[in-house]
């Protein structure tokens, strides 16, 4: 398995401090940092290698890319053809350079999709370090006060998106890119992707190609035994990427729950990196959100090198 980061701003300095921590590599998440999106709206093929060969130079790689989004497209409006062109573009342009996976572009979260924002509050744990959580109650309150303005028609929303993945699979066979979804966070019921749609896209368009983005956090906030979810979907082999954090407390019991540092909740993490091996797992570890904490570095230094090496260590301790 292979331990990522987010990409932050991909400078010089901070790709020297991820190798220096122990990162194997970088998830991106900020579409600002595929080579070619901001200026043409979709990557530059040879950008794109430049970069990967920048990483390598120094034992690291790219893992996932998340594109930008096909908003105009998702909410059926003008524009939205010319945005899955680019998006189809993209996808083989990522191919083409070798990055292996791409993050399907279907939430509409800065639109206000999905209604557990509302309920999202800061959390103060052990010593005084930062970190976010889930209030049902919140959210429920907020909504009551000022309903949203805009909601998502969900079997509008899944035709779109399912119509999507038709385009892009046949691209992501040709050009070797597994494409991944990561579940809505929270993954409410009434989320966009919901744990029943989540998982229905896999059989909805079959392909060797279409998997999932396990979240463990995202998933245990549901109250799913993530080990036996892990098994579950390890036995059909749609694992393909994972993000990796811990949490206290679950939606359906607490009426939420609050996100901590890595050593700090419900789950035992080398458990679950013990069962992703057995499942079969061999791919990218991106340790997810980090604490704040106090004196930090403006690369959230304390926070990924603490991240980095506990994960590291439990590798080690597997193996």
């Amino acid at each position: 398995m292979k331990v990522l980061v987010r990409d932050q701003d991909l400078s010089d300095d901070y790709i020297r401090f991820a190798a220096q921590i122990g990162a194997d590599g970088f998830d991106i998440h900020n579409e600002k940092n595929i080579p070619g999106v901001a200026s043409d709206g979709y990557a530059d093929v040879d950008g794109v290698r430049a970069l990967v060969d920048r990483l390598r130079r120094l034992g690291m790689g790219i893992y996932r890319v998340s594109p930008p989004t096909p908003t105009n497209y998702l909410l059926d409006q003008p524009g939205g053809q010319e945005e899955v062109d680019n998006l189809c573009r993209t996808l083989e342009a990522l191919g083409r350079a070798g990055a292996p996976i791409m993050s399907m572009p279907v939430h509409l979260v800065h639109l206000g999709s999905n209604p557990g924002y509302r309920g999202f509050v800061q959390y103060t744990h052990r010593g005084g370090y930062r970190m976010h959580g889930f209030d049902r109650e919140r959210m429920n309150r907020a909504l009551q006060v000022n309903p949203p303005e805009w909601e998502v028609e969900v079997d509008a929303h899944w035709e779109r998106c399912v119509r999507l993945y038709q385009r892009l699979i046949p691209i992501a066979e040709e050009f070797g890119v597994k494409l991944v979804l990561h579940p809505s966070d929270p993954q409410l019921p009434t989320a966009e992707w919901s744990p029943r749609r989540w998982s229905q896209i896999l059989d909805e368009v079959p392909s060797a190609n279409n998997g999932l983005l396990y979240c463990v956090g995202t998933r245990y906030e549901t109250g799913a035994d993530v080990l036996s979810d892990i098994r579950a979907f390890g036995r059909r082999r749609k694992i393909f990427h994972v993000h990796f954090r811990n949490v206290r407390g679950t939606i359906p019991a607490s009426g939420g729950y609050e996100e901590v540092a890595l050593h700090d909740g419900d789950m035992n993490m080398f458990q679950v990196l013990r069962t992703l091996k057995d499942a079969g797992f061999d791919g990218g570890i991106q340790v997810d959100h980090i604490p704040q904490y106090d004196g930090d570095t403006e690369f959230h230094g304390i926070g990924w090198a603490y991240a980095v090496g506990y994960v590291r260590a439990l590798l080690v301790a597997m193996e």
